[in-house]
C-alpha cells in the first residue's frame, strides 16, 4: 500500500511539474520561428544594459519584437498589437515601461505583457550569457 501510495505522488509530482514553456496562443499573431542574438556593448543596444530600459528589434516576429530590462530579467515580447488583426496600425511602440498600440493606443506593461484587454504581449524566450542576450521562439 505505501508503495502505491509514494508511486502515486511522484506520478503526480513529475505531471505536474512546469517546462517554463510561453502560452502564446493568440489568434491575431502567428508563430514564427527565430533566433536573435543581441549585444548589449553595441550603442544601438546599450540602454539593455539599465533597469526599466527597452529596445525595439525590427524584422523578427508578426512586426519586430521589443526587449526589456526588468532589473532582473529581460522580457521579449511580439511588438505586434495582441487584441488587433495584423496592418499597417498594429506595431507598438515604448513609452516608458509600456508599450502603446497605434490602432487602439492600449498600453502594455513591459514587466507583465498584461493590459485591460483579453489577450498579453505574446511573449518570447530569452537567454542571457554575458553581455549577449539571446531572444528566440
Amino acid at each position: 500500500m505505501k508503495k502505491i501510495l509514494f508511486l502515486s505522488l511522484i506520478s503526480l509530482l513529475l505531471t505536474n511539474c512546469s517546462t517554463n514553456s510561453i502560452n502564446n496562443n493568440n489568434p491575431y499573431i502567428p508563430n514564427y520561428s527565430f533566433s536573435i542574438s543581441i549585444n548589449t556593448d553595441l550603442a544601438a543596444y546599450n540602454n539593455l544594459k539599465f533597469a526599466s530600459n527597452g529596445i525595439f528589434y525590427s524584422g523578427v516576429g508578426a512586426k519586430g519584437i521589443i526587449v526589456f530590462n526588468t532589473g532582473s530579467g529581460f522580457n521579449a515580447f511580439d511588438a505586434a498589437c495582441p487584441n488587433q488583426p495584423i496592418s499597417a496600425c498594429s506595431t507598438m511602440t515604448i513609452n516608458g515601461i509600456n508599450a502603446v498600440c497605434a490602432c487602439d493606443s492600449e498600453e502594455y506593461n513591459l514587466f507583465t505583457g498584461l493590459s485591460s484587454l483579453k489577450y498579453p504581449l505574446k511573449q518570447y524566450r530569452v537567454e542571457v550569457s554575458g553581455s549577449i542576450i539571446r531572444v528566440f521562439n
